[in-house]
């Protein structure tokens, strides 16, 4: 279906609209300038953005007046998208602060929004927590798409079993089966009991003195985990529907939380879910660290791993060294993206 063409006026309002906002962009652009210029504002210091909202965020001083101190700062248009994570440069105001520059980012975890573009909606991330729960029910498929995600993003994946209070006879092997799929492929896995507190402290262990991510579909208990992990935070939490056993999102922005002992800890409620559309295809076997080495190894430089001759893939899979289904959950994604491409 061709695209609705536009008429003259509506061009003009859109145009408009557009003229507006770079306008008020502009003149609070002009206004810091003046602060500036005025001297106005403190000297420039580091800090570290520990909440975003919108045009404004909540810094840490990394030199702070008072301990816990947090100040709200604008941000100048020109910086980019700043995000929770992101170390920065500013400026002390009366009030407020000024975010004036933006620090390199060793790392960042992307999204693309609604319109196919990337946006960072975290910085400086050296661990994600792939959260899973004994219910609702994990699934590998979806454990590989967050796999697939912190591999080409390059930071460090580790798979979270939470409610492990909630396994019983019914359930333990399959669970069992699941998880043991990827500590054989070398991941790390953990468990843990928000409820019981059973595990908290390998858990707190491994999160020490890294910046972390929790990860996973709503109603595993990310809240619940750092509510027990940080004592007096007290995020949200939702229950799980009784009809789906699904959960209900409750984060609404995202933050940075420090833990007592060293580490820090991002929720955020633009990472909770991966979509892999934004990927190419030949980029989903980077994703799978068991079939990465095989690449270019097959006979044809072409090859589909379909079923062309001397293919590394599939009789890597024939002889056991790549499990049946993890290659099955590569196939799935490839067709997902080449579907949506």
């Amino acid at each position: 279906m061709s695209k609705r063409k536009l008429t003259r006026r509506q061009n003009w309002r859109i145009q408009k609209i557009q003229d507006e906002r770079t306008a008020r962009a502009a003149r609070k652009d002009a206004q810091i300038d003046s602060q500036l210029d005025n001297s106005e504002l403190g000297p420039e210091q580091a800090g570290l953005i520990i909440s975003h909202y919108g045009k404004q965020v909540d810094i840490e001083p990394e030199q702070p007046e008072f301990p816990g101190e947090i100040i709200r700062c604008h941000l100048r248009t020109n910086l980019g998208q700043l995000v929770t994570g992101d170390r920065i440069i500013w400026r002390r105001g009366k009030e407020t602060g000024v975010v004036v520059a933006a620090l390199p980012r060793s790392s960042e975890l992307l999204r693309p929004n609604p319109y196919g573009e990337m946006k960072p909606v975290a910085a400086n991330i050296d661990s994600i927590i792939i959260t899973v729960a004994v219910e609702p029910t994990p699934h590998a498929n979806l454990i590989d798409r967050y796999l697939v995600a912190a591999e080409l993003s390059q930071i460090e994946p580790v798979i979270l079993l939470n409610k492990t209070d909630l396994l019983n006879d019914n359930n333990r092997e399959v669970i069992d089966a699941l998880l043991d799929q990827y500590r054989v492929i070398g991941y790390q896995v953990l468990t843990a009991s928000s409820s019981t507190e059973e595990g908290l402290e390998p858990l707190k262990n491994y999160l020490h003195n890294r910046i972390n991510v929790f990860v996973g579909q709503s109603g595993v208990g990310k809240s619940s985990l750092i509510n027990a992990l940080l004592p007096g935070v007290d995020l949200k939490t939702g229950e799980l529907s009784t009809q789906s056993r699904k959960g209900r999102h409750t984060t609404t922005t995202a933050r940075l939380f420090h833990f007592p002992d060293g580490g820090d800890l991002i929720d955020s409620p633009g990472i909770r879910e991966f979509g892999l559309w934004h990927i190419k295809a030949e980029d989903v076997i980077d994703g799978f660290r068991e079939l990465r080495p095989l690449a270019g190894l097959c006979r044809f430089r072409d090859c589909k791993h379909e079923q062309e001759p001397n293919c590394a893939l599939l009789e890597a899979v024939e002889k056991g060294d790549v499990s049946v289904a993890r290659w099955n959950s590569y196939r799935n994604i490839l067709g997902s993206i080449e579907m949506n491409g």
